[in-house]
């Protein structure tokens, strides 16, 4: 069990907030814009109800209402995802659309006239279809498009926006995308993976040389991961598992960019075994970064972002030859039946799993490259009840998953600069449409014009009653650690 800590933030600490494009956006088909994957999963009844995101939250026209929104909870900093297909239509520079340009234009002009950073994120997961058609990821001419798209991006928004995600939860796409086929395109090919590295890597690159000296920003990537927690502490077999397991998810991005440029070597000799063991079935091949690429992918970020949600138990387990992570990694993971769960069924909350992946992170990854850590997204999503505006599960969720990242700051020295909370409104959520509610704001969706409602916990404490002189970490803050110094949370292992 951990006791609540109750200090202050460091100076200067920013608090955030989030949407995706495809989840918030609408628009589907206005401005110019292309079809991208997820347009085309929707309409080929592939989510939850037959439900698409041709409207959803419309906020392809509601930049006003949005920005009202985020005055109202007084954060620092919103995070937002740009539409590929909004401003290249076809996934390439010789189309582009004017109208999808200037609509992020008004955005990010709105958030500067508020006071709020813009942090922009040029792929969260929907690819244009045209790309798809090609291959996608799986095409290493989508490496050349993004480099492209992301150049047009830093040159036209790059004087206001600061600081860039090149890509977000890469390994979702890796893994459900072309790995398990449950996200679109629904194809099983880990060269997808080799391709958006190299795709973070270019684009990296193309800011540091054309636009750093004279925008004077930063480029990163967000990373999503769990923690991983032996069954066992005291088995050895149970120790190397956990560490397989964060391997196979974190290690598999982290590892080049920020170590040696290559991918870890637990993965490739875990891989190799699995060849040798199954040489008429092999469940994984990994592809091979020449040495040019190596050197060209290392060290290509200014921050270390980290989605994280949830945690898990791992022991070890031979998975013969069976595809995907715990096959391959001959590992399985659990829950604690006793950890909170939510309206997901893969986010239960496990807090404490914060704090120890912070410090995994730096001492993995930043030990020797210091650069800072940005949490990009952390958040629970709920099921539409009476409780939704009372939004107590999100109360606790979020306290105690702020207060470890607190610990980790103040107690363990770990650098961490931003905390996002996922996120600013109800949204698209893939595969379960509009059934799981991330948002600060419940949105309406049998309401065709969409509108919002602050649930009551932001609404009552976090900025819309904010006293003049408050700063806008001590609204967040203050609130979340004040009063509650009594509430005990689970630690457990």
């Amino acid at each position: 069990m951990d006791l609540f800590l109750n200090e202050s933030f460091p100076s200067g600490f920013q608090w955030a907030t989030s949407s995706e494009s495809f989840k918030v956006e609408g628009g589907w088909a206005e401005g110019g814009k292309g079809e991208t994957i997820w347009d085309r999963f929707g309409h080929e009844h592939k989510v939850l109800n037959n439900q698409t995101a041709d409207l959803a939250c419309d906020s392809f026209h509601k930049v006003d209402y949005d920005t009202y929104l985020l005055r109202g909870l007084q954060v620092d900093t919103y995070q937002f995802s740009l539409s590929w297909a909004r401003i290249f239509p076809s996934g390439h520079k010789d189309t582009q659309s004017e109208e999808g340009v200037l609509y992020y234009h008004k955005l990010i002009d709105a958030l500067i006239e508020s006071g709020i950073q813009p942090v922009v994120t040029l792929y969260h997961w929907d690819l244009p279809q045209a790309l798809q058609d090609h291959g996608g990821w799986t095409n290493q001419s989508t490496v050349e498009a993004f480099k492209d798209y992301a150049d047009f991006c830093f040159s036209r928004f790059g004087d206001r926006v600061k600081t860039w995600n090149t890509l977000s939860s890469p390994w979702v796409v890796s893994h459900a995308g072309y790995g398990t086929g449950k996200h679109p395109p629904e194809i099983k090919d880990y060269v997808a993976t080799h391709n958006m590295l190299k795709s973070h890597a270019e684009a990296w690159h193309v800011y540091n040389n054309k636009y750093r000296k004279t925008q004077g920003g930063q480029v990163g990537i967000a990373l999503n991961s769990d923690w991983a927690e032996p069954v066992d502490p005291s088995r050895p077999e149970d120790i190397a598992a956990a560490d397989r397991y964060l391997q196979f998810m974190l290690g598999w991005f982290a590892h080049p960019i920020f170590v040696n440029g290559d991918y870890p070597a637990i993965l490739k000799t875990q891989i190799e075994q699995k060849r040798a063991e199954c040489p008429h079935s092999a469940p994984a091949v990994l592809p091979v970064f020449t040495h040019d690429e190596s050197q060209r992918i290392h060290g290509t970020a200014d921050f270390f972002g980290l989605n994280h949600y949830t945690s898990r138990l791992v022991n070890h387990s031979d998975g013969g030859c069976t595809p995907g992570p715990q096959g391959v990694g001959d590992f399985q993971a659990h829950v604690d039946p006793s950890w909170p769960s939510t309206a997901s069924d893969w986010i239960y909350s496990s807090p404490w799993g914060l704090r120890r992946l912070l410090n995994y992170i730096s001492i993995e990854y930043l030990n020797i490259t210091k650069v800072p850590v940005y949490i990009t997204g952390n958040g629970m999503p709920s099921e539409y009840s009476v409780d939704t505006l009372e939004d107590t599960g999100r109360i606790k969720y979020m306290r105690s998953y702020i207060n470890e990242a607190l610990k980790a700051i103040i107690e363990d020295g770990v650098d961490v600069q931003r905390f996002t909370v996922q996120s600013l409104m109800d949204g698209f959520e893939g595969q379960q449409g509009y059934s799981e509610r991330f948002g600060l704001h419940h949105v309406n969706f049998e309401d065709p014009d969409r509108p919002r409602t602050p649930n009551g916990f932001w609404a009552a404490s976090c900025g819309l009653h904010k006293p003049k002189q408050a700063t806008n970490t001590q609204v967040f803050s203050s609130f979340l650690l004040s009063g509650h110094q009594e509430q005990w949370f689970p630690h457990n292992r």
